[in-house]
């Protein structure tokens, strides 16, 4: 039976997007990824949907994203010893289920309350992914998961988050990271400045959407001077990735990074 959730954050409220858009894309035969749990989550909230149905760029767009990050991670579990996984604003992810390997290190889901409530009742909480109710502008959390493994590497994402946060903010949070988990890694999306700077540009998604788009970076050699324990590992392009499914315009856009780079990107950065 399907049940009504009321959201108290706009913000919070935009992790159904990427669910319903992994849930979709589940479905196809020729699926980007698969994730049959987003299927079923999808299926027992009571919302209309419907509003992100003509968002085709975000469609695709969610789904290269997640099977990004799942693929960074994958990559850090088979290269560390002691791999702790950290989901900073997890929403309803489903990235600990997709992940095969999850079993060769510690995961760990971060988000809002009223976020990690929800996950809770809709995504119990398995034996190796842990949930913290919280904001990542905060640091107990970082403080206790250093405490709790002092010999642990950690690879730290952050999907779907950072383009609602004011710069200021984005580059507080990446160095009290760097503060913390030297010899890990931070992953994350970013929307670039055209996004940023315009009210009236939005991702297809956010259309009639009360979120709005605070921030954004188009060259990833900027957070290294921002902060300089961060070493740019790379800065990728949606459009690199399945270019069929861009249809015609993402394909030619994909042909001039400098352009794509202006709407948006995928960023990893190892900690020194």
């Amino acid at each position: 039976m399907k049940k009504k959730y009321e959201f108290k954050s706009i913000v919070a409220e935009t992790l159904l997007i990427p669910l319903y858009m992994r849930a979709k894309e589940s479905r196809r035969k020729d699926a980007i990824l698969r994730d049959q749990q987003a299927e079923q989550l999808v299926e027992s909230i009571d919302y209309d949907y419907s509003k992100f149905d003509g968002a085709s760029l975000s469609a695709v767009g969610c789904v290269v994203r997640g099977l990004y990050f799942d693929n960074a991670i994958r990559r850090f579990i088979a290269t560390h010893r002691n791999p702790v996984v950290v989901n900073v604003g997890c929403g309803l992810d489903t990235r600990y289920q997709r992940i095969e390997e999850h079993d060769k290190a510690t995961f760990y889901e971060m988000d809002l309350p009223e976020v990690i409530d929800l996950r809770r009742e809709l995504l119990p909480e398995p034996k190796g992914d842990r949930y913290i109710a919280g904001s990542l502008l905060e640091t107990q959390w970082m403080d206790d998961l250093r405490e709790t493994h002092p010999e642990g590497e950690f690879i730290i994402i952050i999907e779907g988050v950072l383009m609602y946060f004011y710069e200021k903010q984005v580059r507080q949070l990446l160095t009290r990271l760097a503060d913390r988990f030297s010899g890990g890694e931070v992953w994350f999306d970013v929307c670039g400045p055209m996004l940023a700077k315009s009210k009236h540009i939005k991702p297809d998604s956010l259309r009639g959407h009360n979120a709005q788009i605070r921030s954004g970076l188009k060259d990833g050699h900027e957070v290294e001077i921002w902060e300089p324990r961060l070493q740019l590992i790379e800065q990728a392009l949606y459009q690199k990735f399945f270019p069929k499914r861009w249809g015609f315009g993402g394909m030619l856009m994909g042909k001039f990074p400098g352009i794509c780079k202006r709407f948006s990107s995928l960023l990893g950065y190892q900690i020194k």
